[in-house]
């Protein structure tokens, strides 16, 4: 089934300051309400116009694609994620940036997945959705989505001028360099690194936050970019693309009574590969002997065990206390101040790509693309 495509403020006096694909992957923004039905389904994206007439004030090309079928972020599936990372490919060239409108409910894993699967990526790709449905009246989608627009837009004026300047430069580099060459969230005015959000509300506007990481730009009356922890632009470097996801990865709640045929029931599951262990604290776990004897002998057999925190903001430190530095002994991996999310995408993308045991220890204790801090990590 073909992409729905709309094209938007097309060839802009011959010159646009930027052109943005924008791919609709369904949720909660793109709802209206029916009255004969008495809830709130999805419209025909094509129409965005109708509901957003501002698109037309801005001084950029929008391309706006509509995948085959639209979903509730509820039912995201790896899948898709290779979808989204093969449409941002196949347009990389064609297009100065991406945003993606998605449901909050799982933005975060999806947001985090990509950051793994876009290798080399040097444009700006933000996800973006809303709390209520952009046919509500009070609906906070107008200003995330066009704001989200606006910073995969946004380039250094400085790179700009200088590019001005110099005859051999490309119609990039005259362009500017995009001012955030990462996988981003933009949510209620904050822009945070993709790998670094959780969504933590459901029924207020700032559903989303990143307790272990400063955000990348607030957007007020302008949009204040906080550089320094904003990823370097690096030029001539090619994008490519992990694509090999292993989905036989679960997580593992601890909580004081927890049961060895519950914890058995999980470590043992056929075909296993990959584990996140969420710990209490800075990584601290049972030290009951079955509870330990359980979680080495899956490492033995080659499942991988991530270690992260179930605290929010919270940050493993492994043998800073006895009861995690059994784990440490045994061979549990630190996620440092990885989030939940982060840490189940990277266990997937990387163990899909990565048969070496050794290797694969080494790419989930260091960071990759900003998802932890290495030098939290014991």
């Amino acid at each position: 089934m073909p992409y729905k495509t709309v094209y938007i403020n097309p060839s802009i006096l011959n010159r646009p300051r930027a052109s943005v694909l924008v791919i609709y992957t369904g949720g909660t923004l793109g709802m209206v309400y029916d009255q004969k039905a008495n809830q709130l389904i999805p419209f025909d994206f094509e129409r965005v116009l109708d509901r957003l007439p501002e698109l037309h004030r801005l001084d950029f090309e929008i391309t706006m694609l509509t995948l085959p079928e639209i979903i509730d972020s509820s039912n995201m599936k790896p899948a898709i994620w290779v979808e989204l990372a093969q449409i941002i490919q196949q347009n990389y060239e064609q297009y100065d940036s991406f945003v993606i409108l998605h449901g909050t409910d799982t933005m975060a894993y999806t947001a985090s997945a990509l950051s793994f699967m876009l290798v080399g990526l040097n444009k700006p790709v933000i996800l973006t959705g809303a709390q209520l449905p952009i046919g509500v009246a009070r609906s906070d989608a107008r200003e995330n989505f066009i704001t989200a627009l606006e910073i995969a837009a946004a380039v250094d004026s400085a790179a700009v001028d200088a590019a001005a300047v110099d005859s051999a430069a490309t119609g990039d580099q005259k362009k500017g360099r995009p001012i955030v060459p990462e996988v981003c969230v933009y949510f209620n005015s904050f822009l945070l690194r993709g790998n670094r959000s959780t969504k933590h509300e459901s029924v207020q506007f700032n559903a989303f936050t990143s307790e272990n990481y400063p955000h990348l730009a607030t957007a007020g009356v302008s949009i204040d970019y906080n550089r320094p922890f904003i990823r370097p632009y690096q030029p001539a470097q090619p994008l490519a693309l992990r694509t090999t996801l292993d989905t036989n990865v679960t997580i593992l709640k601890l909580f004081p009574g927890i049961t060895q045929p519950v914890v058995e029931s999980i470590v043992n599951l056929k075909n296993l590969r990959g584990l996140v262990l969420e710990t209490f604290g800075a990584g601290n776990a049972p030290t009951d002997s079955w509870f330990l004897d359980t979680i080495k002998e899956a490492i033995d057999r080659g499942v991988m065990i991530f270690n992260v925190s179930q605290c929010e903001g919270g940050r493993v430190t492994q043998g800073q206390y006895q009861t995690s530095k059994e784990l440490q002994q045994i061979g549990v991996v630190s996620g440092a101040d990885i989030t939940t999310e982060a840490a189940i995408t990277k266990l997937m993308v990387f163990l899909g790509g990565e048969s070496n045991p050794s290797r694969l220890r080494a790419l989930l204790a260091h960071s990759q693309s900003g998802e932890m801090n290495d030098q939290v990590m014991v």
